[in-house]
């Protein structure tokens, strides 16, 4: 369990609400074992009143001993609920926090992080294995001291009546707890094989959905149908599995509970024949076997518990203990100004070995506008990540009016470039929000003159909600042009002091990108901005163009320079013009 160990500050945390809840387990215990003793009272009473043919007062006593266990059923009720308002509510604020703490490890770590794990797993980390580690914080706890308290106060209470008894009663309750462990170990590792292919199911519709369009187009709906179909067969076979486990657990349970009842109602006879206890301890009795058959039978579950709240404990660990690859060095504010500089800068990707950028080095002045042009693959994305410290370069560096990048506060950093790439990633939220996605607070004046600008005012306009329309997973709702041009509104609205244009130009068409271009000229006149693109008409504008092809700067100059001059740049040039 030392895994589990890490809860323990989460305990210290919130002391309050736990120790009120192991006060209110105990409370609610001792209301629960006084009815037993009522039960035995009252049955002496009728007895001994049977016996001396005494029926005065019978009828009061068994009214009294009635309304006490009514009134002890009700306090322990009473209690048991503020126990889950305790235990229970405690869990689920831990559960909270340690959401948001992996949420903001998650936020913390690298991209190359993202490049390496697969998004289903880290989903699933902050999901299912949080889930499991809250059923130990809230059930599994209140179970685990229930069960010992409400065993040491019944045994306590069995033992100053007959000790034989006792241990004739509690004989079968170790075998059942044995019983109820093996089964649930089983029926856990057949739930977790559901679960799985559950899992495979889901995939399986959720990719079928999203490449509903392709499989159209090919005709593959038959094909799709038998996998999902066999998916489903093997889903259903493991149930079954399942099934046949869990239908073995109650009639174990109640198997070994009704020999403990058995061996209290023989065992108890030969007792009272012999004058040791009274007719009224057998049923007393048989109240406790019964009060504790529900604990033991837990334990089984309990301990399953806690063995699947230790696996994905160890995996949270493991997590929030990976270290980001890129730090911020420096907490201060710095100003993000001045020319930007790379210094035979090199990038080797790890897992890869792959060579994205090779001694580098090219100057960006202040208000200038630089253009990166090469082919897909090339590097220039690489470039865009790099200044934004998105990645770390392997060798050389970067600076920022000569101050190299690793110095600068890395908030200040990133809150100063608006960068837009290619894929125009909207969120699920409406137009103005995701326009707006810099600020926490939205104007919407602010957002007009950004749709404006950003030349998709009319199209917005256009929508029967307008920039309240929602735009769907991904901008789904949205074309290829739109969602581009949303991205690049969302830049124009943050205003930054360096702009960066990924290819996100790409889905445009030429009139719109003309006149995007023109709008950005003027609102980037003081500012550093670049320009990514593969198109040569995109980049003409610039005061200086950079050449990169796999990784490496093969050229330099104004686009009149490079047109002019024999290369891969006339090139692609000519190519383009002729189109």
């Amino acid at each position: 369990m030392h895994h589990l160990k890490y809860l323990n500050k989460f305990f210290w945390k919130y002391k309050q609400l736990f120790s009120l809840g192991i006060i209110f387990i105990v409370i609610a215990n001792i209301f629960a074992i006084y009815p037993a003793e009522f039960v035995r009272n009252a049955l002496d009473f009728v007895l001994e009143s049977i016996n001396n043919e005494d029926k005065e007062g019978l009828s009061n006593e068994l009214l009294k001993y009635g309304l006490l266990i009514v009134a002890f059923a009700i306090l322990k009720g009473i209690f048991l609920y503020f126990m889950r308002q305790t235990i229970i509510v405690m869990s689920r604020k831990i559960e909270f926090d340690i959401k948001n703490e992996i949420f903001n490890k998650y936020q913390e770590l690298s991209i190359s992080f993202y490049n390496e794990n697969k998004i289903g797993d880290l989903m699933n980390r902050i999901t299912e294995d949080v889930s499991r580690v809250r059923m130990y914080l809230g059930p599994t706890i209140m179970y685990a001291i229930n069960i010992t308290v409400l065993f040491s106060l019944v045994i306590a209470k069995m033992l100053s009546v007959s000790l034989n008894l006792t241990i004739c009663v509690l004989f079968p309750l170790p075998i059942l707890a044995i019983s109820i462990y093996y089964v649930s170990s089983k029926i856990n590792k057949k739930s977790e094989q559901v679960q799985a292919q559950l899992s495979e199911i889901t995939s399986i519709s959720q990719e079928t959905f999203s490449g509903i369009q392709i499989i159209k187009s090919f005709t593959n709906e038959n094909n799709s149908l038998n996998v999902f179909y066999n998916s489903c067969k093997e889903y259903t076979k493991k149930q079954i599995e399942l099934v046949k486990i869990e239908a073995v657990f109650i009639p174990l349970i109640i198997t070994l509970i009704g020999l403990s009842t058995v061996l209290t109602i023989y065992v108890g006879g030969l007792e009272v024949f012999k004058g040791n206890i009274s007719a009224g301890n057998i049923a007393e009795f048989i109240i406790y076997v019964n009060m504790l058959a529900w604990p033991v039978a837990s334990i089984g579950w309990v301990t399953s518990l806690i063995q699947r709240a230790a696996a994905s404990q160890e995996r949270i660990n493991e997590f929030l203990k990976i270290t980001p690859r890129i730090v911020n060095y420096n907490e201060r504010n710095t100003p993000i100004k001045g020319d930007i500089k790379f210094d035979n800068v090199q990038l080797i990707y790890k897992d890869t070995e792959i060579s994205a950028l090779n001694k580098l080095s090219f100057n960006i002045k202040e208000g200038e506008t630089l253009g990166v042009f090469g082919k897909t693959g090339s590097g220039k994305s690489t470039i865009a990540n790099l200044i934004c410290r998105i990645l770390e370069s392997t060798e050389g560096n970067i600076y920022y009016n000569n101050i190299s990048i690793k110095d600068l506060n890395l908030n200040n950093l990133r809150s100063s470039i608006g960068y837009i790439p290619q894929d125009g990633y909207l969120f699920s939220g409406t137009i103005k929000e995701n326009i707006a996605f810099s600020s926490d607070v939205i104007d919407e004046k602010k957002i007009k003159i950004a749709a404006t600008k950003a030349d998709i005012i009319d199209e917005i306009n256009k929508f029967p909600d307008g920039f309240n329309t929602i735009v769907g997973e991904r901008g789904v709702q949205l074309s290829g042009g739109q969602r581009q041009r949303l991205a690049i509104a969302r830049a124009f609205y943050k205003d930054p002091d360096i702009y960066i244009f990924d290819d996100c130009l790409s889905a445009v068409d030429a009139n719109k990108e003309k006149e995007i271009l023109n709008n950005l000229k003027i609102e980037t006149q003081n500012k550093t901005t670049i320009i990514i693109s593969h198109r040569i008409a995109t980049l003409q504008n610039a005061d200086k163009i950079i050449v990169i092809d796999k990784g490496v700067l093969i050229d330099i100059g104004t686009h009149e320079e490079l047109s002019l001059k024999s290369g891969f740049y006339q090139d692609i040039f000519k190519s383009q013009t002729e189109k």
